[in-house]
């Protein structure tokens, strides 16, 4: 039997930097483009780099949780498609373990990095500010679909 084909598109974002930040990631599946969940939480103060990287493992972590897959990430962080895919070097010791758990989650001969212009990661950047607003208006900015 073939793996599943999906589509991570994951994102995060920092209201300052450092400041109030949450991350997002939507999970899909790559021929129809069906979407089987979506993920956001805010994770207090931290950088939006720890937050982009915080939706990549999420994103791959919902993979890995679907069995045999391969996967193509979908993100408008440059930074985290070139860390990921060994083009530039991982200095911040938070980005460097997350990095390494999201390296963990799924083989990585099994995940391909793509970056895209952020026109064109509009779900995922929807999830991000979702969190954040709800965190801002008293709720806990935990966000779980499944579809």
């Amino acid at each position: 039997m073939s793996p599943r084909y999906l589509i991570v598109e994951a994102d995060g974002g920092a209201r300052g930097n450092p400041g109030p930040a949450a991350y997002g990631c939507v999970v899909r599946e790559a021929a129809t483009g069906q979407l089987l969940a979506e993920r956001a939480d805010y994770l207090g103060l931290t950088t939006n780099n720890v937050a982009e990287y915080t939706g990549l493992l999420t994103g791959l972590l919902l993979c890995a949780s679907l069995g045999d897959v391969r996967v193509d990430v979908r993100m408008d962080s440059k930074l985290v498609v070139e860390q990921m895919t060994g083009g530039w070097k991982i200095k911040h010791e938070n980005m460097r373990a997350l990095a390494a758990k999201a390296r963990a989650a799924i083989d990585p001969a099994r995940v391909r990095y793509q970056w895209i212009p952020r026109a064109q990661n509009k779900d995922a950047d929807r999830l991000v500010n979702e969190s954040l607003d709800a965190v801002q208006a008293g709720g806990s900015g935990l966000i779980v679909r499944d579809f």
